[in-house]
C-alpha cells in the first residue's frame, strides 16, 4: 500500500532520472545526428483501500526522442540533390574553364589557325606566311590533343571515384544493417535504443550524400534502406552490395550493379542523387559529348582541308595533297558478343555526322539484314540503308560493312560505335613544307580570245575533286547572254543554265564566277591552271570560305559554331549545376534548420526543464524528511505510551 516515504521515493528517483536524460540532452546540444529525449512520466498503479485508491508515486515509463521521419526524409533528398549538382558543377567548371578561356580557348586557337591563311591569302608564294600556316596549324592540333588528353585524365579520375563512392555506399549500407540488428534486438526488451537509433539515422543521411535515399520503418525498429529509383540496399541487418561493373564495350568505364544473390544486376540508368548521381551526370553530360565534339571538330578540320589541298596546286606546280591525318572511327565489340563477326566503319558524309554514340545490334528481323541501330544519346532508333554484307549499312554519315564469320551472326550481339571520339587523338599535320600549301587552283577560266562582252571570270576552283574529270572545258553564251552552256573536249555538254554576273556556274565539281555582261558567242575556256601560276590565291581563298561554311549538322554549323556551341553548352551546364547545387543547399538548410527545430536541444527548454524537475526533486526530499519526521515522532509517541 502507498505511504508517503515511498511515494516520495519514487519521485525522488524518477526526477533523478528525467534530470538525467536533461543533462544528457545538454551534453549532445551540439552532437551532430543526436534526437533530444524526453522522460515520460507514468504515474504508478494505485491500490484500493477503505477511502478510496490511493497512489503509489511516480515512474519514468520509459525515454523516447523526437523523430520526424518527414522532416529526416526532406533533409535527406535535399542532400542528395545538392551533392549531386554540386559534384557536376564542380567537375563541369573545370573543362569549361579549360575550353572558354579568351587567349588559350578553343575559338581562339581555331581562329589563329584560320588568320594565318587569311595573311598567307595576301602573298601566297611567301615562305614565311607559309611557314606561319603550318605552325598555326601544329599549334591547332596540339590543342585539341590537349583537350582530349585532359578530359581523357577527368575520365579516369571520374571512374576513380565512382569506385571510391560505391565503397563508401558498402561501407554505410554493413553499418546500417549491423545498427538494425542490435536495434531489434534490444527493441525486444520493450525499451528503444535512443544511441542506436541516431547512429543509424545519421549513418543514413551520410549515405544520402552519395546517392538518393528512402526508408521505411519496420514494427520491429529496424529501417529498410532504398537507393536510386528503389533498389533495395539494407533489408532488416541484411545489407546488399553494390559494386563497379566493368561497361560491356569499354572496361575502363564502370556501370553500377547490385549484387543480388550470385547475380548482379546493372542499375546503372537507375542510379540518381548524390556524389554517384553527380558523377554519372558529368560522364553523361559533360566529358563524353565534349570529347566526341572535339572529335567532330577535328574530323571537319582534316575533312575540309584535305578536300580542299586535292583542289589545289601547290608551290611546285603539283596537285596539293592532305594537310591533316586523322583518327578513324573507332568500334568497340560488346564482351558478350557470342561469335567473331566484326565491323569495318568509314565516315561518307561530314554534313550528317554527328558526336553521338551509336549501338548497332543484330535482332535476326528482316529489316537491313537483320541489324538495328540506336543512337545512344537519345536513345532513339536511327534508319538505315542496305544490309551490311552485299551492300553496306548506310546511317548518320558512316558506312558500315558486317565481316560475318561463316556460321553467320548470333542474334544479340552488338557494336558500340564511336565516329568521333577517337579522331582528334590521331589527329597530324602531314605537310611538312610551306610550297606543300596548295594556294592555287587546279583550273583556270581564260576568256575568249574573240570576245565581245564585259564579263571576265574571277574564280575558278574545284569544290569536289571526287567528281572533277581532268579535261578541257567550254562555257559558251551562245544564243543569248543569259544562257549558258558546259561542254567538253569531246563538245559532249555537260552543264547548262541561266547566266546571273557573280551567281558561280557549277559543273563536274568545278566552279567558275563569271562577272559582267557576255555577248552573244563569248567563251570561256576552263582546263588546267599553269604551272607558272603559283601566285594564284583563288584555292586558298576557298579553304578559308569552306573552313566558315555551314558544313556540319545537316549544313547548319561551321566548325567555329560547333566550337561556340561546345563551349557555350559546358557553359550553360556549368551554370546550371551551379544554380541547381545554390538552391538545392538552400532547400537543404532549411529543412535541416527545420528538422532541429523539431528533434534537436532547445537550451532554453532544457534549462526550464532542469529547473522544475530539481525543485520537484528537492520538494521530494523535503517529502521524505517529513515522512522521517512524522516516524519519529510516531514512534516516540509509542515508546512513552
Amino acid at each position: 500500500m502507498g505511504d508517503l516515504l515511498s511515494t516520495s521515493v519514487s519521485g525522488l528517483i524518477a526526477f533523478q532520472q528525467a534530470l538525467d536524460v536533461t543533462s544528457n540532452n545538454v551534453a549532445n546540444a551540439a552532437t551532430p545526428g543526436y534526437n533530444v529525449e524526453s522522460a515520460n512520466f507514468a504515474e504508478s498503479p494505485g491500490q484500493g483501500s477503505s477511502i478510496g485508491y490511493i497512489g503509489n508515486g511516480v515512474e519514468v515509463q520509459n525515454v523516447t526522442r523526437a523523430y520526424n521521419a518527414l522532416l529526416a526524409q526532406q533533409v535527406n533528398s535535399s542532400q542528395a540533390n545538392y551533392s549531386s549538382f554540386n559534384t557536376l558543377a564542380t567537375e563541369a567548371e573545370q573543362i569549361d574553364n579549360m575550353l572558354s578561356d579568351s587567349s588559350t580557348g578553343l575559338t581562339a586557337t581555331l581562329q589563329s589557325f584560320v588568320n594565318s591563311l587569311q595573311t598567307l591569302s595576301t602573298s601566297p608564294s611567301t615562305t614565311a606566311s607559309g611557314q606561319a600556316v603550318l605552325s598555326q596549324a601544329q599549334a591547332l592540333i596540339t590543342q585539341l590533343q590537349s583537350y582530349d588528353s585532359q578530359l581523357s585524365q577527368a575520365s579516369s579520375q571520374l571512374e576513380s571515384q565512382v569506385s571510391s563512392n560505391v565503397t563508401e555506399i558498402n561501407t554505410l549500407a554493413s553499418q546500417i544493417a549491423s545498427l538494425n540488428g542490435e536495434i531489434a534486438d534490444q527493441s525486444g526488451s520493450g525499451q528503444t535504443p535512443n544511441q542506436l537509433m541516431d547512429q543509424r539515422d545519421q549513418l543514413v543521411s551520410q549515405l544520402s550524400q552519395y546517392v538518393t535515399v528512402n526508408t521505411v520503418s519496420q514494427g520491429n525498429g529496424e529501417t529498410n534502406v532504398y537507393i536510386g529509383s528503389g533498389q533495395a540496399l539494407v533489408i532488416g541487418n541484411i545489407a546488399q552490395q553494390v559494386t563497379t561493373i566493368p561497361n560491356a564495350y569499354n572496361a575502363s568505364v564502370y556501370d553500377i550493379g547490385l549484387v543480388n544473390g550470385t547475380s548482379t544486376v546493372d542499375i546503372t540508368s537507375e542510379v540518381s542523387g548524390g556524389s554517384l548521381g553527380g558523377l554519372l551526370a558529368t560522364r553523361s553530360q559533360v566529358l563524353d559529348p565534349a570529347q566526341n565534339t572535339l572529335g567532330q571538330i577535328s574530323v571537319a578540320l582534316a575533312t575540309l582541308a584535305n578536300q580542299q589541298q586535292q583542289s589545289g596546286m601547290d608551290q611546285t606546280g603539283a596537285q596539293g595533297q592532305p594537310m591533316f591525318a586523322v583518327g578513324g572511327v573507332q568500334v568497340l565489340d560488346n564482351a558478350n558478343n557470342a561469335d567473331d563477326t566484326s565491323l569495318t566503319v568509314t565516315r561518307t558524309s561530314l554534313s550528317d555526322l554527328t558526336p553521338d554514340d551509336y549501338i548497332l545490334s543484330y535482332t535476326g528481323g528482316s529489316a537491313n539484314g537483320g541489324w538495328q541501330l540506336l543512337d545512344e544519346t537519345t536513345g532513339q532508333p536511327v534508319a538505315m540503308t542496305g544490309d551490311g554484307t552485299d551492300t553496306p549499312l548506310q546511317a548518320a554519315g558512316l558506312s558500315i560493312a558486317v565481316n560475318a564469320p561463316s556460321g553467320g551472326v548470333a542474334v544479340g550481339d552488338s557494336f558500340l560505335i564511336q565516329p568521333t571520339a577517337a579522331a582528334t587523338g590521331g589527329l597530324s599535320l602531314l605537310l611538312t613544307s610551306p610550297a606543300q600549301i596548295a594556294s592555287a587552283s587546279l583550273i583556270q577560266a581564260v576568256p575568249g580570245s574573240g570576245n565581245t562582252g564585259t564579263a571576265s571570270a574571277s574564280s575558278a576552283i574545284i569544290t569536289d575533286p571526287g567528281s572533277w574529270e581532268p579535261d578541257t572545258y567550254t562555257i559558251s553564251f551562245s544564243g543569248s547572254p543569259t544562257q549558258y552552256e558546259v561542254t567538253n573536249s569531246s563538245d559532249v555538254e555537260v552543264g547548262s543554265g541561266t547566266y546571273t554576273s557573280g551567281t558561280p556556274i557549277d559543273f563536274l565539281g568545278a566552279q567558275v564566277t563569271i562577272t559582267g555582261t557576255p555577248a552573244n558567242g563569248d567563251t570561256f575556256t576552263v582546263g588546267a591552271n599553269s604551272p607558272a601560276n603559283t601566285g594564284d590565291n583563288s584555292n586558298l581563298l576557298a579553304l578559308i570560305n569552306t573552313l566558315s561554311a555551314a558544313t556540319l549538322d545537316g549544313g547548319t554549323a561551321s566548325i567555329s559554331g560547333v566550337a561556340n556551341n561546345l563551349v557555350s553548352q559546358i557553359g550553360t551546364t556549368t551554370q546550371q549545376a551551379q544554380s541547381n547545387a545554390s538552391a538545392a543547399q538552400s532547400v537543404n538548410q532549411s529543412a535541416t534548420d527545420a528538422l532541429n527545430n523539431a528533434d534537436g536541444v532547445n537550451l532554453d527548454q532544457e534549462a526550464a526543464l532542469m529547473v522544475q524537475y530539481q525543485q520537484a526533486y528537492q520538494a521530494c526530499a523535503q517529502m521524505i524528511q517529513a515522512s522521517d519526521t512524522m516516524f519519529n515522532a510516531l514512534m516516540t509517541a509509542m515508546t512513552n505510551g
